[in-house]
């Protein structure tokens, strides 16, 4: 039978396990793949521990783990048109992507260049896509900056590349053992902690025309001293503090067309999207470790075998 891993109640890492289970069956509007690669993102462990998206329904126990996956179609459901069998693609899984097989909706699927590997297209779905989104509800103009807290993770990363890729200037707030990568990305560095609008301002002397929050807490409300219009505030960490501040959480587009772009940013050149780390299935443990610890630098992935 397949293998999935997966939580069966939620907790810590305890609540973890490599299991068989049922080969899943797409329904309308869906592909069923064969997973070859999945990205490992901070909300898989967080829906372990209970979270859910806001509105979002609760998880039937076991759950798989994963949110982004990439692989080959082998079933397609009713109804679904521009998708066959045999085609490679990557998206949002309906229920988990750490697994041999997962079901995918073709509103949030897209089919994968040949030029991008299953490795790279597993990590855009959620990192990528969030900060591309992130920087059109901003609409910042070319000449303008950006300021990026928690620049070194993978929300950060993207975002201080696509920020340099539509002509922006960026300022990345990151540890300080980051600074070297953050500032390879063509963003200035900023070390986080206490003082930090402080140090923006020097950095910055003329000034921050958007923020992009990726770590909530004192550093937003730290970010959003900086801004004179608050419209211009977003995160993707802290949705109670950022809507107390005038701000807004990153609306999420979840369409096929921002997969198609980000796809293009990476084959064009524009995005790295920097997996330094992978991991067989029946390590997935290992992976989720790595990212939940705090340690992981760029993208983690879990490939399966073909």
């Amino acid at each position: 039978m397949p293998k999935a891993y997966v939580f069966t109640r939620y907790g810590g890492p305890e609540t973890e396990s490599l299991v068989d289970r049922e080969r899943p069956s797409p329904g309308p509007g869906e592909v069923l793949v064969a997973v070859r690669a999945a990205g490992v993102n901070p909300v898989d462990f967080k829906q372990r521990a209970g979270y859910r998206r806001p509105g979002g329904p609760a998880r039937e126990l076991p759950a798989v783990f994963g949110n982004e996956a990439a692989g080959v179609v082998v079933e397609t459901g009713p109804g679904v048109t521009g998708f066959a069998v045999g085609d490679e693609v990557f998206g949002n899984p309906v229920d988990g992507a750490y697994a041999e097989y997962a079901v995918l909706p073709v509103a949030v699927t897209a089919h994968k260049p040949a030029a991008l590997s299953f490795t790279d297209a597993a990590v855009l779905p959620v990192a990528a896509a969030t900060a591309y989104d992130g920087l059109r509800q901003l609409g910042l103009a070319p000449g303008e900056t950006l300021l990026v807290t928690g620049a070194g993770g993978g929300v950060g990363v993207a975002a201080l590349q696509l920020a340099r890729a539509f002509g922006l200037r960026a300022v990345g707030v990151a540890s300080e053992g980051k600074k070297d990568f953050v500032e390879s990305l063509g963003a200035v560095h900023v070390p986080s902690g206490p003082g930090l609008a402080e140090r923006v301002r020097a950095a910055a002397p003329d000034g921050i025309d958007a923020v992009f929050d990726l770590v909530g807490g004192e550093a937003l409300e730290a970010a959003a001293t900086l801004l004179p219009d608050a419209s211009k505030l977003i995160t993707g960490a802290d949705r109670e503090t950022v809507a107390r501040l005038g701000g807004a959480a990153v609306a999420r587009a979840r369409t096929a067309a921002v997969l198609d772009e980000v796809a293009r940013l990476v084959t064009d050149g524009s995005l790295d999207p920097f997996v330094t780390r992978t991991f067989p299935l029946d390590r997935a443990g290992e992976a989720l470790r790595l990212v939940e610890d705090g340690h992981a630098r760029g993208k983690t992935v879990i490939e399966v075998a073909a």
